[in-house]
């Protein structure tokens, strides 16, 4: 599904109204029906409650007048509170406004509301939809918006934002002086970029997107690269598990991990490798550690292999690791092997020289600091799954709030010049490939911010090459997976306490959940 700009919307509403001849009262009428809709399946049956609903003078305030008509329809208590007097609405909104006042009457729409006026009737509300300010917005909120959204955010009511929150730039992100957080955001059409990067990710809430009828041609004609996952996608690239198949059927995953204190991370990738679905899995780890690492795995395989003093991975058993490369599937380089320079230096000598599907993350990246030339060097195209400092050490002019400042910037420029496909890390995750395309990836919590769901990621992401998808593939369908799989632990333990360990429990039944889901997430 593409993400797109305002101007993208906007191009596409004239199309569906010069077009494909759909009134811009019929798309209105269907955006605030959507949103009630969603309204409804966010937080259950809406009769008998008190929604208050802000409404601005620009077409997202005629979405607001739509969706308080249809509430009252429902039996909702509707109170209206109108930025602007009625005479100063425009366009499709002044005829919004007349069909609400003759479906509630007046007595429920308050014009120009004070602030003591407001505080009031948020006090008597169980809900509130945010139509305030819509894609349009490229100044700094002030005045009676500004107080306005402040209120709402003084309220702790749960906030409905139309299409996106008011204050939030529909391009960047960006907080324009003051923003609406919302419990839930219903954009309209297609997802709206600046929902997915900088200051929106903490704004938007939950985020539906609603069909308002535009023909899916003139959608897949907007010249976006930039997509996000759709669980339709992930679930058509999932490998389907034969009656005839046996464990080799699903590849043989090779994972080059772990050191002494370190071995935990090397565990975790395993056992994300084997909850995806590959059918063997082994890791190379120094000897030393080999029996710890065996404690923690029934289901993996390991290897023991050469060592340096401080009990990493030494550089006298490349020809070793080479040969356990090439004997696997696909293999995933990086969690827990330190930055020990002998250690290092054994993975500059390696990395150029796979033959195999790879997966370079952790400490595989921090040897690639300053030399990411070597990626070129590489057989096959690597995927690489740094979160932002390990980023920032990559690209030698970024820094790390340069990096989360411009995510989906950082991530194509860099695949383009190296050829690998990238796995950003962080809140919304972005993949880029070499040609140019990017996707962001809706699922994930702030649970995940926890030791090893980074290499629970890279095991995924093993396991999936091992089973044949491509890197771009394995990369896009891990990512949402892994989300996925740390949404349903967040769920079942909370996003304080959970661990690597509880979402790779999950993947199994995000696995499940997306093959036997109908909705896109």
């Amino acid at each position: 599904m593409k993400i797109i700009t305002a101007a993208q919307m906007q191009a596409l509403d004239r199309r569906a109204m010069t077009e494909a001849r759909i009134p811009s009262l019929t798309l209105m009428d269907r955006a605030g029906a959507g949103v009630v809709e969603a309204m409804a399946q966010a937080f259950g049956p809406l009769r008998g409650k008190t929604v208050t609903v802000f409404c601005g003078k620009g077409n997202n305030g005629g979405d607001g007048l739509v969706v308080a008509r249809l509430l009252k329809r429902q039996r909702v208590r509707v109170q209206v509170l109108l930025m602007t007097k009625a005479t100063d609405l425009a366009g499709d909104a002044t005829i919004m406004y007349r069909r609400f006042t003759k479906a509630a009457g007046a007595a429920t729409l308050h014009n120009a509301p004070s602030s003591e006026q407001t505080r009031t009737l948020l006090g008597k509300s169980h809900l509130i939809v945010d139509a305030l300010l819509g894609t349009g917005l490229s100044a700094s909120v002030t005045g009676p918006y500004r107080t306005a959204i402040e209120a709402i955010n003084a309220s702790d009511l749960p906030v409905i934002a139309v299409d996106l929150p008011s204050g939030i730039r529909a391009d960047t992100g960006a907080v324009m002086g003051t923003a609406v957080r919302a419990a839930l955001t219903v954009t309209v059409a297609l997802p709206k970029l600046g929902l997915y990067v900088g200051p929106g990710i903490d704004h938007a809430g939950d985020i539906r997107i609603v069909d308002i009828g535009i023909p899916r041609s003139f959608a897949n004609e907007v010249p976006s690269r930039i997509t996000l996952m759709t669980i339709e996608d992930v679930r058509r690239l999932i490998p389907r598990r034969t009656p005839s198949s046996h464990k080799g059927t699903y590849g043989h995953a090779g994972i080059i991990a772990g050191s002494v204190g370190k071995t935990g991370a090397a565990a975790l990738a395993a056992k994300a490798a084997l909850r995806i679905g590959a059918g063997l899995v082994t890791v190379a780890t120094p000897s030393s550690v080999n029996d710890t690492l065996e404690a923690k795995l029934l289901e993996a395989m390991t290897a023991p292999m050469p060592e340096t003093k401080a009990r990493t991975l030494a550089r006298s058993g490349l020809d070793r690791l080479l040969t356990f490369i090439n004997a696997r599937s696909a293999v995933a380089i990086g969690p827990g092997l330190t930055t020990h320079p002998e250690t290092v230096d054994l993975l500059q000598t390696l990395i150029p020289r796979l033959e195999k599907p790879a997966v370079l993350d952790a400490d595989a990246l921090n040897a690639l600091a300053g030399h990411t030339a070597l990626l070129a060097e590489c057989k096959t195209q690597p995927i690489l799954t740094p979160h932002p400092g390990e980023m920032a050490r990559l690209d030698e002019d970024a820094t790390t709030q340069s990096i989360n400042e411009d995510r989906i910037g950082v991530a194509t420029r860099f695949a383009k010049r190296r050829g690998v496909i990238l796995v950003l890390k962080g809140a919304r995750t972005v993949v880029a490939h070499p040609d140019g395309r990017v996707t962001i990836c809706p699922t994930g919590n702030p649970g995940m911010a926890t030791a090893g769901t980074g290499d629970a990621l890279t095991g995924i992401i093993v396991g999936l090459l091992a089973q044949r998808l491509s890197p771009w593939d394995a990369a896009f369908v891990g990512t949402y997976l892994h989300g996925l799989a740390g949404d349903l632990a967040a769920a079942a333990v909370g996003p304080a306490g959970m661990t690597a360990g509880d979402l790779i429990e999950r993947i199994p039944s995000a696995i499940s959940l997306t093959v036997a889901s109908p909705m896109a997430v």
